[in-house]
């Protein structure tokens, strides 16, 4: 491999990581070559994007952002690596390799990166399967910011319409 091919692959690379934010990476070693082909299929599947790449490479395109990425040079950039995008949904690749070890434990999550926030090693997968997203908790709060307010309404309307019953029943009243 040449010297510009393999600038292409980190620049390739780097841009990927730059216009996903969220992106994982897995060891799969000591798979065979009709359960890598099973978890690609499932991957395509999903719309899960996964990439077999030297850490090197890795490991220069992340140099390139802006965000510090050197926990994961130790530890995740070690051994076998392949990277899993998803454009939009950040819990899929999480759930695929929760639901692909059931029957192959050899697939291991070494390290995710969700909106620049790291995650490192395999015992992080249930927390990132868990882990709302920027929308789901931006809907939360405009919930909580309108449940006050909501209250405050009903509240007065229900007020409103006790205080017309007794104006009506004193009116009534006043003239028999």
């Amino acid at each position: 491999m040449t010297r510009d091919e393999k600038g292409a692959i980190i620049e390739e690379l780097a841009q990927k990581f730059q216009s996903t934010p969220f992106f994982y990476i897995t060891e799969a070693s000591g798979m065979s070559v009709a359960e890598v082909n099973d978890l690609r299929r499932k991957c395509y599947e999903r719309g899960i994007e996964y990439k077999v790449v030297k850490n090197t490479f890795i490991k220069k395109a992340l140099e390139t952002l802006d965000t510090d990425y050197t926990p994961f040079n130790d530890t995740v950039l070690a051994g076998a690596s392949a990277v899993m995008f998803h454009p939009d949904n950040q819990k899929a690749p999480a759930q695929l390799i929760k639901e692909f070890r059931k029957k192959n434990d050899k697939l291991k999550l070494k390290g995710a990166s969700i909106d620049y926030s790291l995650f490192i090693g395999a015992d992080q997968l249930e927390t990132l399967i868990t882990l709302k997203s920027k929308q789901e908790l931006i809907g939360d709060i405009i919930g909580l910011l309108q449940s006050p307010a909501k209250n405050v309404l009903s509240g007065l309307q229900s007020a409103g319409g006790k205080l017309a019953g007794i104006l009506k029943t004193l009116s009534e009243r006043q003239e028999a």
